[in-house]
């Protein structure tokens, strides 16, 4: 958000390449930082601060020695480690053995929701996503429907049973057994077709939601195609 020149060497002259208006400048992302007093040692501000001082006062022979001090000691203490047997586990990064690099444990490299992400954002080191949860909330409700269409369901198939038992004579049984229904299990309970097989269709707040879930799934992936085309 500064003025940059375009300097030729040739001649000696400047040209203005970037001059940012008053407005840009207000739209510069605001910058967070942990206060000074309360960041841990091997933070980096608070790490390198004497190499920064140095640096910022010009002094480049003190900012090399300080640079030094702090390299050494990294050194000492990877050396104590490997003398006493103890292995060093970063907090937030691990070694990936296919490319051999480190990478940080916590990323996130799926596209941004605009439907349910609210907000991204580091806490302890570790980068987390606010999320709108509309998937849990619709989760929930369309489970209590599906409890309460099961107990219905068992309840009429036990009635059957009883009323097979008690009021039919016993050369009857098999026909009165086909003529009733039995209880479908759990797992043959699907949501393609906004149905719930062997209970009926889904009552009127579930229809409504999941249609108005197809929608925003269908929306939802259109922009992350459109955010993966812009990412190519």
């Amino acid at each position: 958000d500064g003025e940059v020149y375009i300097n030729e060497l040739k001649n000696g002259n400047a040209e203005m390449f970037w001059n940012p208006t008053s407005e840009v400048r207000r739209q510069r992302l605001k910058r967070h930082i942990v206060l000074f007093e309360e960041q841990t040692d091997f933070e980096s501000e608070r790490l390198w601060q004497h190499v920064t001082s140095a640096i910022n006062k010009g002094d480049q022979h003190k900012a090399t020695q300080e640079k030094f001090v702090l390299e050494e000691e990294q050194r000492n203490a990877a050396r104590e480690r490997r003398e006493n047997g103890t292995e060093w586990k970063p907090l937030l990064f691990q070694h990936d053995a296919t490319t051999n690099e480190w990478r940080y444990k916590y990323e996130d490299l799926r596209p941004w929701d605009p439907l349910n992400d609210i907000a991204q954002f580091e806490k302890n080191g570790i980068l987390q996503t606010m999320e709108r949860h509309l998937s849990t909330r619709m989760s929930n409700h369309k489970t209590t429907c599906i409890n309460n269409q099961i107990t219905r369901h068992k309840r009429s198939a036990k009635d059957c049973r009883r009323r097979k038992t008690s009021d039919q004579p016993s050369n009857h049984s098999q026909n009165t057994e086909s003529s009733c229904s039995t209880p479908e299990s759990v797992q043959e309970l699907s949501d393609d077709d906004g149905k719930y097989l062997g209970f009926g269709s889904l009552c009127a707040q579930c229809g409504k939601e999941m249609n108005h879930l197809k929608e925003i799934h269908s929306a939802v992936l259109s922009l992350q195609r459109a955010q993966q085309d812009i990412h190519r």
